[in-house]
């Protein structure tokens, strides 16, 4: 299903979602990056944890939330619109996969704001730094899938 009124758009909508989508990849970098320092603080670090803390609530919801929330729509737009995406083809099935497994880990990373926020620190900087890989390589198959659409 599309809708030909948005054709004339097509250009501004894809535009508005590459904004939205380098600010949401941005967070999604920079947030286990934060998670990896503030695993070094000891539990009960006073100022220090409080910091990092607030650092990371703010870079969630005023930054990355806003940000998937964006790119989904200006997203779905694309989709509605006439010529995009050819559903016969097999590329945007491995695309809209990836984005679901990148918001299921933004969901992960929220869960884990709110257990550094309660001061627990139930996984490892180890974790934290090959959690940091994780948007790098969804963001190549994605990367890969919009642009060389291969199958």
């Amino acid at each position: 299903m599309t809708l030909d009124f948005l054709a004339p758009a097509y250009l501004w909508v894809k535009s508005f979602h590459l904004m939205a989508v380098m600010a949401w990849m941005a967070g999604l970098f920079y947030l286990p990056r934060l998670y990896v320092y503030h695993s070094e603080i000891p539990q009960g670090g006073g100022v220090e944890h409080e910091r990092f803390a607030k650092m990371e609530r703010l870079l969630l919801r005023a930054i990355m939330g806003p940000a998937m929330v964006a790119a989904w729509l200006f997203g779905v737009t694309l989709v509605l619109t006439p010529g995009v995406v050819s559903w016969t083809a097999g590329w945007w099935l491995v695309k809209f996969g990836s984005v679901l497994a990148m918001t299921a880990f933004h969901g992960y990373l929220a869960a884990s704001q709110r257990e550094f926020a309660a001061d627990q620190r139930r996984r490892s900087q180890r974790h934290w730094r090959l959690m940091n890989e994780v948007p790098t390589v969804l963001m190549i198959v994605i990367v890969l899938m919009v642009i060389v659409k291969p199958f």
